[in-house]
């Protein structure tokens, strides 16, 4: 050998090394969750997370093993080195955990949302754990053998790996499948290993249909109404129930809400813990056991509105948009707008969803018009982690608050300040579109806000939402459902606003919100099921 010639090093040691370093550096949530449940102060429970580490390394190494070839192992080193420290922050920061359904929603999610994560802290861990390895490993210079010889490296690599696992396994089954199984959210936590298996499970093992969406409602009638009936139905974006001063929070979040008397359901729960799971869910007729199961797409409860000849408009205030619930009926989007006052830093607060209203209602064909409208509103609402920037500075009645979009900087005061006022925020835009249909006396006109998803604010160390749903705290489950009903809805309808507060700690949740809305406007349908309409206790016979 050239002793001239800079000395290369194995292809298997710069993979060893890397592995090493992604499964013990990488996985520091993991090792703070062992000690938050009690298994590393337990009985071998040292040994059991040594374990754990060289099983993580040991499934690294061969899965690198087989990208061991030049030009190709050292992009793929990289690439996981930054996931795993991306990873390793928002668990550690947020106490996320990384399954299918957060794939999804980060695939989905749009720049203005992902500009508040970028945090200076977020910067540090990934120049440590990412960049400055990655600059290692690319000064590096890698001893590859011809490729003949190469592939039965990869090969030898691939199959040590997984032997080295399956015998991690075996030496430790009994303490490893009842921690497993014991602490489910475990698993979510293995980094990098949990964002590959989510974002694999997220693009080719969840169902995929394709070919047209099957038709829902086509019998959809309308019944007779003295006027024209005008619903908003407002989507809200990460509500909490407990923080609505409707439903007895000590805090009065809620004041135009109460003093307009609305009805709030106490018990109602959503059907997914993210956006991106919650709200087909919720406008679909299957419930979410039936979603969560179908076979093939369908069209939902604006497809059926619109079936039955209401006039139906979706307004978008979230630049992730409707999540396809909306791709057949006529939709804007509001969250781009250049309006100086409601949409500073390029994001539009909620306000902007009642800009311009009439105009739109008249807008609508008129020969629906006259036969009713629903107007679904898609509130920013409450949208963390940056809640701060939610509110306009009229609204920030609880002060001090977070304005950091690391939320472990914060103290629960300043946390739960910032996200009181969001609510505060979404209290008057809802009081100011009741007052709007009060004005609109062309109409019998009615409100209905449901959250998609609540959320977590510190509470056991846990923030934002998204865990999966076995596991998810009931405060990124249990959401607000407010219902208000003109005079003229009133009495039309039968359905009055007294027998409905006799009716708010029934239980509730998204199931019933295609059914409910069915009831409120009168229409038909064989898909339609009374036992799952919220209002059927209370609808005239």
């Amino acid at each position: 050998m050239d002793k001239t010639q800079p000395r290369r090093l194995p292809a298997a040691v710069l993979v060893a090394g890397a592995s090493a370093w992604m499964a013990t550096a990488g996985n520091a949530a993991l090792w703070r969750e062992l000690q938050a449940v009690g298994v590393a102060q337990a009985q071998g429970g040292w040994l059991l997370t040594l374990t754990l580490a060289g099983m993580l390394a040991a499934a690294l190494y061969a899965l690198l093993s087989l990208f061991s070839w030049p030009r190709l192992l050292k992009p793929a080193i990289v690439l996981l080195l930054v996931a795993t420290a991306a990873g390793a922050h928002f668990m550690w920061t947020y106490r996320i955990v990384i399954d299918s359904a957060m794939a999804t929603n980060t695939l989905q999610t749009d720049w203005h949302e992902v500009r508040a994560l970028l945090t200076p802290r977020f910067a540090a861990v990934v120049l440590v754990g990412a960049v400055l390895p990655s600059w290692l490993v690319w000064r590096i210079r890698v001893d590859h053998r011809p490729w003949k010889q190469q592939a039965l490296r990869n090969v030898a690599g691939l199959l040590a790996g997984i032997a080295a696992v399956a015998a991690l396994i075996l030496l430790s089954f009994q303490p490893l499948a009842s921690t497993m199984r014991n602490h489910t959210q475990l698993r979510y936590l293995m980094n990098p290993l949990n964002q590959l298996w989510a974002v694999g499970q997220s693009a080719f093992g969840q169902r995929k249909f394709h070919g047209p969406v099957a038709p829902l409602g086509l019998d959809a009638r309308l019944g007779a109404a003295a006027k024209p009936r005008l619903l908003v139905l407002v989507l809200g974006e990460t509500g909490r129930s407990g923080n609505f001063g409707i439903n007895g929070y000590q805090r009065d979040t809620t004041p135009e809400l109460a003093k307009a008397r609305a009805v709030s359901f106490r018990n109602a729960w959503a059907c997914g813990t993210s956006t991106a799971a919650s709200v087909p869910c919720m406008f679909s007729h299957l419930g979410r056991d039936g979603f969560l199961a179908r076979k093939q797409d369908s069209e939902n409860l604006v497809d059926v509105l619109q079936h039955a000849g209401l006039a139906v408009l979706w307004i978008d205030n979230q630049p992730g948009g409707c999540k396809g619930v909306c791709d057949r009926i006529p939709s804007v989007n509001t969250s781009g707008l250049n309006d100086p006052q409601l949409c500073p830093n390029g994001e539009c607060r909620d306000e902007i969803l009642l800009r311009g209203l009439d105009e739109r209602l008249a807008a609508l064909p008129a020969v629906q018009r006259e036969k009713g409208v629903v107007l679904v509103m898609h509130q920013m609402g409450s949208h963390g982690p940056a809640y701060a920037q939610r509110t306009p500075p009229a609204f920030k009645k609880f002060l001090p608050e977070c304005t950091s979009s690391h939320l472990p900087d914060c103290s629960s005061e300043q946390l739960r300040n910032a996200y009181d006022n969001t609510i505060a925020y979404t209290d008057h835009v809802l009081g100011s579109t009741i007052a709007w249909l009060r004005q609109r006396s062309d109409f019998d006109g009615a409100l209905l806000y449901v959250a998609d998803h609540g959320e977590s604010l510190g509470e056991n160390n846990l923030y934002l939402h998204g865990l999966p749903y076995a596991i998810a705290p009931d405060v990124q489950k249990h959401v607000p459902w407010v219902t208000w009903l003109s005079g003229g809805f009133e009495q039309d309808s039968g359905l009055t606003m007294h027998c409905l507060r006799g009716q708010a700690d029934t239980r509730v949740s998204h199931d019933h919100l295609f059914h409910s809305v069915l009831g409120l406007m009168q229409v038909s349908t064989a898909a339609y099921r009374p036992d799952l309409d919220a209002y059927a206790a209370c609808a005239a016979p």
